[in-house]
């Protein structure tokens, strides 16, 4: 990331960047690949189900918070006629 950061200052200030061929690039991107730690199956499947898990009790939580204000406006449209 930090190197993206570089790169897209480089160009915004002018400055000159150095050139890779394709090949030199997916060689650099390869060599970076294989330096990350991949997480395993059953980190990526427990993760999975935490996501799940919060995205539907979040989502209950917001359908709750608007149906509150649906009728806390409701109640205070109907003291005006």
């Amino acid at each position: 990331m930090e190197a993206l950061a570089g790169i897209c200052l480089s160009i915004w200030v002018g400055e000159d960047v150095a050139k890779t061929s394709p090949g030199e690039f997916i060689r650099q991107v390869k060599a970076e690949t294989a330096k990350v730690a991949w997480p395993s199956r059953k980190e990526t499947v427990t993760t999975t189900i935490m996501v799940g898990i919060m995205t539907l009790l979040l989502g209950i939580f917001f359908f709750g918070l608007d149906q509150l204000f649906a009728a806390i406006v409701k109640f205070l449209l109907s003291l005006l006629g």
